[in-house]
């Protein structure tokens, strides 16, 4: 953020937040975007694959809990990313490859 203060000539002394800044600027935040397409690229591929990357991954992998928070499973945020639905219509569109792109560039678009 320290470049857009820097090329709008804010000073490191003004309250201005972030988002004020960005909106200033005339632009998004894009990392959490980009990791989020990222992630759902590679679960449509393992998905796809059906082995034993497939079974980790939709969380049928039986073992032991470990103990504190449980971590949050890849498909349960991308499941909020993408929008309205359950995990359940997400695994169903995995299986058809050109509905599982337009679900990630859909979503792409509308950002986080």
């Amino acid at each position: 953020m320290w470049f857009l203060r820097r090329m709008l000539r804010i000073p490191w002394t003004a309250k201005k937040t972030n988002e004020r800044v960005l909106k200033k600027a005339n632009k998004r935040r894009s990392l959490v975007r980009t990791i989020r397409k990222c992630q759902a690229t590679f679960l449509g591929h393992v998905m796809r694959r059906g082995k034993l990357e497939h079974l980790v991954t939709s969380g049928k992998f039986e073992r032991k809990r470990s103990r504190g928070r449980q971590r949050e499973k890849i498909i349960y945020g991308l499941a909020t990313w993408l929008g309205p639905g359950k995990v359940s219509d997400i695994l169903a569109a995995v299986k058809d490859r050109d509905l599982w792109r337009d679900m990630i560039a859909n979503a792409y678009k509308q950002g986080t």
